[in-house]
């Protein structure tokens, strides 16, 4: 079999149902073979940044391989940001790509990315965006790169890996006499016996002292499929739990412990949790820019830090531990409850402040929609085990502040790569991985117009993904850094077009809102229509996302930045 056949066949043997990518001469036989799978199903996008993203979306929630392509060139490079977004954010991804003929390297063939006479290194680029870059030179070594690159993509910390494959390989009579399938054996990531020891020790103290503990969790704990032990810790120690937005759902966030999220966008109640904390136990958290306040040096000051993560690189990488736990999330929370469970007896209810609902009640303001009220609206509609995605923008603080998830509801923004649309095209990869979930995406206009032509590619495969744009014809996040930080504002106002009438234009359903009648009517008529929907809902410009610099609360950050403007002056 040639080349590609052999690549499509093992991937099939190793689970794989879809790959996502874009078409070009050079991988003309990659293509041929996808068409003739009976067990993949391919996915061709208008863009193969798009397909790199659906990739991520793919494997986002479930534990199978994500697959992007494309061709040699600039097919290729279009995928580097959805391998970066897997990088940040701890996706296996696979991503296949054609490459010029061995023999032509630096001779002036088009596309040429050898790195050979001032053309560009695709391998060097590769390497530097995934966990390991293969070049495919001898057609005998097909099956156990393949093997090799599949496996080190759920090695440890989940990534991306990548192949070139060069367009001599798939010349007519090169062949693959040793086709094999692919065997993912890949071992979990288990807590040192002798550290969970010494952590239960320092919890059952900290219990017994009434010291306060409280639970940090982040998006590993997810991945890890850590819910029910993180419910379990939580609900037998009466231990109170805060989340980073990427946390958001571990547990259902209307539980009495879960008291949200603890970031620059977060909630009060979650501040002073974490304020007041003795013991802080991060799961699955690597202490990103959002979550720490823009990496402040005395979070955790005068705090003992626990950190579990999946990953030796992430623990230490900005905050020191007392003490450390390299492991998956689930196993070390299971394995820290058993052993707590052996030193503590009955636990008294915790008495914590509640989520902090009376800051939540939205002020009238002139306009449209209000943007918060918008959020709480999807997201007391949104359905059981409904997947809620945000991209980067000020659309992202309304969603993660003012939507309260429910057991086996998901929220996930675009991680530390933060494309800004990132989600508005992985929407369509999560999606297809789990076609019984509702799927909706909150973005911005700006996020929308990168990215929108993709709704064809949904309409033409038949997916019905629910695309929300918080529309105010204005890059927000952008303005109000512009005029915190230099006290005007430029370049940031766009002028939109008709959203819906785009919509309906690509065979999708689509609608344009101006109230919040309208807009419940209009997203109770898209989760019931099973189509591809875009719900342009106008917002007021008026409102500002709850935010501050310090987990010391609004007025503190206020205060903090004033304070370092004036030392600046």
């Amino acid at each position: 079999m040639q080349v590609y056949e052999a690549l499509v066949k093992g991937l099939e043997s190793a689970g794989v149902d879809t790959a996502f990518g874009g078409n070009g001469e050079n991988i003309a036989s990659l293509a041929l073979a996808l068409k003739h799978s009976r067990k993949i199903r391919p996915i061709m996008t208008r863009h193969e940044q798009a397909a790199s993203f659906m990739a991520c979306g793919y494997a986002m929630y479930t534990d199978r391989l994500g697959v992007c392509f494309a061709t040699v060139g600039p097919g290729a490079f279009n995928l580097f940001s959805g391998l970066a977004v897997a990088l940040s954010d701890s996706y296996p991804v696979l991503a296949i790509t054609g490459y010029v003929s061995l023999d032509w390297r630096g001779r002036g063939a088009v596309n040429d990315t050898s790195g050979f006479n001032r053309t560009p290194d695709s391998q060097a680029m590769f390497a530097a965006t995934t966990k390991k870059s293969y070049l495919l030179t001898d057609v005998a070594d097909t099956c156990d790169v393949l093997e090799e690159a599949v496996n080190l993509a759920f090695e440890g910390r989940p990534g991306p890996v990548h192949i070139h494959v060069p367009q001599n390989l798939t010349d007519r009579g090169v062949s693959v006499d040793n086709y094999h399938d692919v065997t993912i054996d890949v071992e979990p990531v288990r807590p040192d016996p002798r550290e969970v020891e010494v952590i239960a020790d320092v919890l059952a103290d900290a219990l017994r002292n009434g010291r306060r503990i409280v639970v940090l969790a982040g998006f590993g704990a997810i991945r890890s499929h850590a819910e029910a032990a993180v419910l379990r810790f939580v609900d037998r120690f009466q231990v109170p739990l805060v989340t980073t937005l990427d946390g958001k759902g571990v547990i259902a966030e209307t539980h009495p412990l879960a008291l949200g999220v603890s970031s620059e966008s977060g909630h009060a109640s979650a501040w002073k949790a974490f304020r007041e904390a003795d013991v802080v136990v991060a799961v699955g958290n690597s202490f990103n820019q959002h979550a720490t306040f823009g990496l402040r040096k005395d979070l955790f000051d005068g705090k003992v830090l626990i950190q579990v993560n999946i990953a030796e690189s992430e623990i230490g990488k900005t905050y020191v531990p007392e003490h450390r736990l390299v492991s998956d999330a689930r196993l070390a929370i299971e394995a820290i409850t058993d052993a707590l469970e052996k030193r503590v007896g009955p636990v008294e209810p915790a008495h914590v402040v509640g989520k902090d609902y009376e800051t939540r009640h939205i002020l009238p303001l002139p306009g449209e929609i209000h943007p918060g009220q918008l959020a709480q609206t999807i997201g007391r509609m949104l359905p059981e085990r409904g997947v809620l995605l945000a991209d980067a923008g000020a659309h992202l603080a309304w969603l993660g502040y003012y939507v309260d998830l429910e057991r086996g509801q998901n929220f996930r923004k675009t991680g530390t790569f933060g494309p800004m649309a990132g989600h508005v095209n992985g929407a369509i990869g999560v999606k297809l991985a789990q076609p019984d979930r509702t799927v909706v995406v909150g973005c911005g206009d700006g996020c929308y117009s990168m990215a929108g032509f993709e709704l064809m590619t949904a309409v033409e495969n038949d997916v019905p993904v629910i695309w929300v744009i918080f529309n105010d014809d204005e890059y927000k996040i952008v303005k109000l850094y512009q005029l915190a930080t230099y006290g005007e504002a430029g370049l940031v106002d766009v002028k939109n077009p008709d959203f819906a009438a785009y919509a309906r234009a690509c065979g999708a359903d689509g609608y344009q809102v101006r109230t919040i009648e309208e807009f419940e009517d209009a997203f109770r008529a898209a989760l019931g229509s099973g189509r591809p929907t875009v719900i342009d809902a106008k917002i007021t410009r008026w409102a500002l996302p709850h935010y501050s610099t310090s987990p010391q609360g609004v007025i503190h950050g206020i205060w903090e930045t004033l304070e370092e403007r004036l030392r600046h002056e």
